[in-house]
């Protein structure tokens, strides 16, 4: 059961949300794919201003939790990056280091979780397969759609669990 006196949560995706990944999406094109590399470049990820903006924004009513794909290792390059971008505080989930599950699974088992004990008001994602489960699953999804579509990225982050 939901706790009505708290904030609501507003969750917010990280890479192609939050970030842009497109300078290191590169390393995922390499045989075999280069995740340290990919990852390792993170901090160097531009903000994405329409991501920014509408974290800003909705934590005036919500608190604000990141939900990402990223392994649990990036952490803290992750927290660094979001305070050198002046987001809001807030949680930050990542998967583990050995979680190779599609982003779809571990983000809606997340999203279940926090749920049980606050309201969700939105989820801000750009994977679209997470973004179809949240929306089945009942939970309010805004579709981050201000960057290009990528198919390596989407590759990854449904065939092989990495982001």
């Amino acid at each position: 059961m939901t706790d009505s006196q708290q904030r609501p949560l507003a969750v917010f995706d990280l890479d192609n949300t939050l970030a842009d990944t497109e300078h290191r999406q590169h390393f995922l094109t390499e045989r075999p794919r280069n995740w340290d590399a990919f990852f390792a470049a993170a901090p160097h990820d531009p903000p994405l201003t329409e991501g920014v903006a509408l974290a800003l924004d909705s934590s005036r009513e919500c608190d604000i939790v990141y939900l990402t794909g990223r392994p649990e290792r990036c952490r803290r390059d992750t927290l660094d990056w979001l305070a050198a971008h002046g987001l809001p505080e807030g949680p930050v989930h990542m998967r583990g280091n050995a979680d190779r599950r599609p982003a779809r699974h571990t983000k809606l088992e997340i999203l279940r979780r926090l749920a049980r004990e606050r309201e969700i008001r939105v989820l801000v994602d750009d994977d679209a397969l997470v973004c179809d489960d949240a929306e089945a699953a009942g939970f309010t999804v805004v579709r981050a759609r201000w960057t290009g579509r990528s198919t390596v990225l989407e590759d990854a982050q449904e065939r092989e669990g990495r982001t």
